[in-house]
């Protein structure tokens, strides 16, 4: 782990303290760049060069509170963004080192500003009993002066004393690889996750995106005020809920009448039949954003031609089918020979074919080139059969620029990699540029099939376990 910045009351700079959620560790990297380059916040690259994914804490060298509180309040993965005023590897170590920054400390150690220090331990659950004696350890005049009196429900300031146990059981007994203290300066919008949660929506479905992964991929994609946001395969609408609250425009289109009219097969277990107001624009509506929705279109995502006017659009975010839980289709026909009369055309209803996981990121690529604005971001997710993933096997195009690709591990086998580009060269109508992919990831089996193998081979394994734990000798 990279040492912080020491920093003095007379820097321009100070040190913050960055505590993620213990979650989606994938992505955490991903998400703060993304909201840096949103927010205009020049990061240092070093200190995420060397960063331990699976550490929750990263120390970050800010210009300004400011800053730190913007990043916090965008943010669903940090927890809470902390000034650090010490760290080390021992208490001791802490305590000389907090004796460094006294100028900054000074100013908080007033008789009037009261004050409440939380004492939290990763992977280690720390006794009360020990809580106590280390609040009385630091609140001494040789380590911390504070002057101020404790207030536990309203305090004006709050301290965390943090220690990092590191990957080591959590049953294991010893001391923590390093220990942390400063001043809170906020908290990230992980409430927001509550506030989201796909449950407590009237219009949900078999393939809804929970709450926290749709904020996340809002964030990646930069969404802000004023934007206008498409989701190619809306289904139930659950990516649009937070461009929404970002106050983004939002629309969609999906092949699926039934579902976008509420036909379609209730997706609660205690639900017969569904409520005819269930819309995705009742659901914004649930939440006041009504406002924020154009509309949502029965058509085939495939059909680039319906969209008359190129860069439209300042992100692309979706999660396509992937032949699991919902077929992927696209309006075509078996016979492609075959025609219809003027007669037939009448109250025609279009065949569906299936529509293959590459031809799917291909297109959305092609879609991106030709109606994202330049800088803006597609975000989709990718699923893998885990032993089988290359890098090769993401589309590519010369117009749309890699900028994250972070991985959901869903089992041992199988995982989900949510890939973020972006338009880095306007559209030209007359130098087409297709996609391209070099190794592609469906080419000997469907993901369909990829997944029930896996689950096939998993079951067996399981029996075989069992047989031979049954049938072993005494």
């Amino acid at each position: 782990m990279a040492a912080p910045m020491k920093h003095n009351a007379s820097a321009l700079c100070r040190t913050y303290l960055l505590y993620f959620a213990n979650h989606h560790v994938d992505f955490r990297i991903s998400e703060l760049v993304a909201l840096a380059e949103m927010f205009g916040i020049d990061l240092p690259t070093e200190s995420l060069k060397t960063h331990d994914k699976e550490c929750p804490f990263l120390n970050l060298t800010l210009t300004s509170e400011v800053q730190a509180k913007q990043l916090a309040s965008r943010s669903v993965l940090i927890k809470s963004v902390i000034e650090l005023w010490g760290h080390g590897n021992t208490q001791e170590d802490l305590f000389q080192d907090l004796k460094k920054s006294t100028d900054l400390m000074v100013p908080y150690f007033s008789e009037s500003s009261s004050l409440k220090v939380i004492v939290d331990g990763f992977n280690r659950s720390l006794p009360q009993k020990y809580k106590i004696q280390i609040i009385e350890k630091l609140l001494t005049d040789d380590v911390l002066p504070f002057k101020g009196r404790i207030d536990l429900k309203n305090p004006e300031q709050i301290y965390y004393y943090l220690e990092d146990f590191g990957r080591q059981s959590k049953n294991a007994k010893g001391d923590p690889q390093h220990i942390y203290f400063g001043r809170w300066v906020a908290d990230g919008n992980r409430d927001e996750i509550q506030n989201q949660l796909v449950t407590k929506r009237s219009f949900i479905g078999n393939t809804s995106m929970e709450a926290s992964l749709s904020l996340l991929m809002a964030n990646l994609s930069k969404v802000q005020k004023n934007m206008l946001v498409i989701d190619p395969f809306v289904g139930t609408g659950s990516i649009l809920v937070p461009c929404a609250y970002h106050k983004a425009y939002v629309m969609g289109t999906d092949i699926n009448y039934l579902l976008l009219h509420a036909k379609a097969k209730p997706s609660r277990s205690n639900q017969k039949e569904r409520s005819p107001n269930e819309s995705i624009r009742n659901n914004l509506a649930e939440y006041g954003l009504e406002s924020y929705y154009c509309d949502i279109l029965v058509a085939d995502a495939s059909k680039h031609a319906m969209w008359r006017q190129p860069e439209i659009f300042d992100a692309i975010i979706t999660d396509p089918p992937y032949g699991i839980r919902e077929g992927a289709k696209k309006v075509g026909r078996e016979d492609p020979q075959g025609s219809l009369t003027p007669d037939q055309k009448v109250d025609h209803i279009p065949q569906k074919v299936d529509y293959g996981l590459s031809n799917i990121f291909n297109d959305l690529l092609n879609f991106g080139y030709k109606f994202l604005l330049l800088g803006g971001r597609l975000t989709y997710w990718f699923p893998v059969h885990r032993a089988d993933y290359k890098e090769e096997n993401i589309p590519h195009h010369p117009c749309m620029k890699l900028m994250s690709n972070c991985e959901q591990v869903l089992n041992k086998r199988i995982s989900r990699r949510l890939i973020t580009m972006e338009k880095c060269q306007p559209y030209r109508e007359d130098q087409y540029l297709a996609s391209q992919t070099n190794v592609d990831h469906y080419l000997n089996a469907s993901f369909r099939d990829m997944y029930f193998k896996v689950a096939e081979n998993a079951q067996k394994s399981s029996k075989s376990e069992e047989n031979l734990q049954t049938n072993k000798p005494p």
